[in-house]
């Protein structure tokens, strides 16, 4: 078991490599009622609590984006009033970043906050969503534009989830890992660099150090800047038009795949304007290829996809803002660059 500690609005651990119903029974103790958040392809999957004597309710929200919706959030905290929830009972979502976002945003609200556990089953959930205490839910008008900062008492990593994890939700989550290279670690882009899916797949060693490299990224960036002022926009790489293309999909694309093209097209962006090299702009682009992610879209696209942008919560006043690199492990900010610069980077990734 690999344990990562994380300070923010509480101090908590990330716990990876557990069987996370065993770890979990301490946090069964002296409650009186427990809610289990559940997808309805996870509810297939029998989710079982140890022994305790609280009250289970295995509460059944819509799988994916769908069910981090208004109608949603308002069905599960009137399950949660309609069974008499107190601020010592426990909420625990178990599932990928969907059920995570709305589980910890659930919490946050019912009683203005009460205890929650993040059990995340993809690749995604366990490097991104599940840790670091950004909850909430969708918009019509952007991803996660509703939420708040409410950080789990514990994140439970199992790695066995990920042996009936498709191909396609694996790599979506690998774009995440590499991102936390990109930006922090830069043994995560060599460990992955000429690597295939199926090779990483096959290496549970190197899998348990991606995911602990991963999110000791994001232990240390979320310690140190909580709610977003600055720092933690780092976080961001490549999900500015990442985001966008989530929203034109109306989430088609898996939030990795949509982040996978947003990595190439932030490259691309500071290639163009001079501050990164068309060797590091090219490594983007290969390694998200050998793992079977897309790196481009339609060029028709883009007048869709510059409106959407303009909602992105990093921008100001109506100015747009990207993180950026100008070398592995060395962020900055790109602010208000010009629509011909925009353009020629999208066009790159387009053609």
């Amino acid at each position: 078991m690999k344990s990562i500690s994380v300070s923010a609005d509480r101090n908590y651990e990330v716990l990876i490599d557990i069987d996370w119903q065993k770890a979990i029974e301490p946090y069964l103790a002296s409650r009186g009622q427990v809610a289990v958040i559940v997808s309805e392809t996870m509810r297939d999957r029998i989710i079982e609590l140890p022994d305790t004597e609280a009250q289970i309710h295995i509460f059944t929200i819509p799988d994916s984006e769908a069910g981090k919706s208004f109608a949603t959030y308002q069905k599960v905290l009137d399950w949660l009033g309609a069974a008499g929830f107190t601020r010592n009972d426990l909420v625990i979502a178990v599932g990928g970043g969907a059920v995570t976002d709305i589980s910890g945003f659930v919490a946050s609200s019912w009683l203005r906050g009460i205890d929650w556990i993040a059990v995340p089953t993809t690749l995604a959930a366990m490097v991104d969503a599940a840790v670091g205490g950004k909850t909430g839910i969708n918009s019509e008008y952007g991803k996660n534009l509703i939420g708040a900062f409410y950080s789990p008492i514990s994140v439970l990593i199992d790695l066995s989830w990920l042996e009936t994890l498709s191909d396609r939700d694996f790599a979506a989550g690998l774009a995440e890992v590499l991102k936390s290279g990109f930006i922090v670690d830069g043994q995560i882009v060599e460990l992955l660099k000429g690597k295939e899916l199926a090779e990483i797949r096959a290496d549970a060693t190197l899998t348990l150090e991606l995911i602990s490299r991963t999110v000791a990224v994001k232990a240390k960036v979320v310690s140190g800047d909580f709610k977003e002022s600055f720092d933690r926009e780092i976080l961001n790489y490549g999900h500015t038009l990442g985001h966008a293309i989530e929203l034109h999909s109306k989430y088609a694309l898996r939030h990795g795949e949509c982040v996978s093209i947003g990595l190439v097209f932030a490259a691309n962006l500071a290639r163009q304007i001079g501050i990164l090299s068309d060797e590091i702009t090219g490594l983007h682009i290969s390694i998200l290829e050998k793992l079977g992610l897309p790196t481009t879209y339609e060029s028709r696209h883009w007048p869709e996809l510059r409106a959407n942008m303009s909602i992105d919560k990093k921008s100001r006043s109506g100015t747009l803002r990207f993180v950026a690199i100008s070398e592995i492990g060395k962020t900055l900010r790109i602010e208000a660059p010009s629509e011909s610069d925009l353009l020629a980077a999208y066009e790159r990734l387009s053609s």
